[in-house]
């Protein structure tokens, strides 16, 4: 039976902390039969993950799917460099808005999608301290005025009887 929707495996939560999201892509995952067998399992860390582009593919590094417990001599290696499937027009825009400068390519997060194992990858400019400071007051202030709005709507709810 084929799976329909998204299944989220992986998300890289460090990504949007330390850095400014600018362009988002769907990329596939050349993957081995035991990494994807692990993959159904949910076993899969991002934490070190980068993307990188060399000779004209974009390469997936640093993603670790830990070996198939029931796999045998057939088995992965847990951190191996992994192709991401893009069209030649996507790898000829990323390569040359990273050729110019500041700018880098971050993994996202990993999911299923229809069964077949993708990889969101953003194009992304990394934040100083000072932005992720700027952030966290603004979530900060988010959060508190949500509270208020909360609280405003059970005084009110409660005056009504």
């Amino acid at each position: 039976m084929k799976e329909k929707g998204r299944k989220v495996i992986a998300q890289n939560r460090r990504a949007r902390h330390d850095y400014t999201i600018l362009d988002t892509y769907e990329a596939g995952v050349a993957l081995m039969g035991t990494e994807v067998k692990s993959l159904r399992e949910g076993r899969a860390s991002m934490a070190d993950a980068f993307a990188n582009i060399d000779d004209g593919e974009v390469w997936l590094r640093g993603l670790h799917i830990p070996e198939y417990l029931r796999g045998s001599w057939t088995n992965h290696a847990p951190r191996r460099s992994r192709k991401l499937l893009l069209h030649r027009s996507e790898i000829d825009r990323l390569y040359g808005k990273i050729r110019e400068g500041g700018l880098t390519l971050v993994p996202l997060s990993l999911y299923f999608n229809d069964g077949k194992v993708k990889c969101e990858i953003a194009l992304a400019r990394g934040k100083r301290d000072y932005d992720k400071r700027q952030d966290m007051a603004k979530r900060d202030a988010d959060r508190e005025m949500q509270r208020a709005i909360g609280r405003a709507a059970k005084g009110r709810a409660r005056s009504m009887r």
